[in-house]
């Protein structure tokens, strides 16, 4: 008898690997994207990229920009310019602590990953600070030695 066929899994999660390895993460915010048009089912498709893209606060509203969300492939003349500025949707004390933030120097916003909550798309934004070299070093040690130990203690389990 043949094995039932799985759905095509689709994105769920499109996560900014960079943003981990360049910067420490301060604070965590999750907010709603104002999109157009075809946006969505881009995303849907997993045609976007955060790898460069970073938050600014402009007149009391937080603008992602740089975000890259490709046209979608069936649309129309009314397809989205791809790296257009998103309006970030958050309550007024989140934005007024993440300027307050920006304001201060030293940190910047920056996304780490679109997700879908129900049938809208999410951005989980951070207020982070940057690393250092050796910060990165740093970091890449500790990987290392923490898979070299579940290595061991894999071994040791059979």
């Amino acid at each position: 008898m043949a094995e039932p066929t799985k759905e095509p899994r689709r994105y769920t999660e499109i996560r900014n690997s960079r943003a981990l390895h360049e910067f420490f993460v301060d604070e965590r915010f999750e907010a709603g994207i104002q999109l157009k048009g075809t946006e969505i089912k881009s995303v849907r498709a997993g045609k976007a990229q955060i790898a460069e893209a970073f938050g600014r606060v402009v007149k009391g509203e937080v603008w992602l920009l740089n975000a890259h969300i490709d046209p979608y492939t069936f649309g129309n003349i009314n397809n989205h310019d791809p790296r257009r500025f998103r309006k970030l949707l958050l309550h007024e004390r989140q934005i007024n602590r993440i300027a307050e933030a920006l304001d201060a120097g030293g940190r910047a916003l920056i996304p780490l990953r679109l997700y879908f909550k129900g049938g809208l798309l999410k951005v989980e934004v951070a207020l982070c600070t940057g690393k250092k070299l050796f910060d990165k070093r740093e970091t890449l040690k500790k990987k290392i030695e923490i898979r070299e130990a579940a290595k061991e203690l894999k071994y040791r389990r059979q």
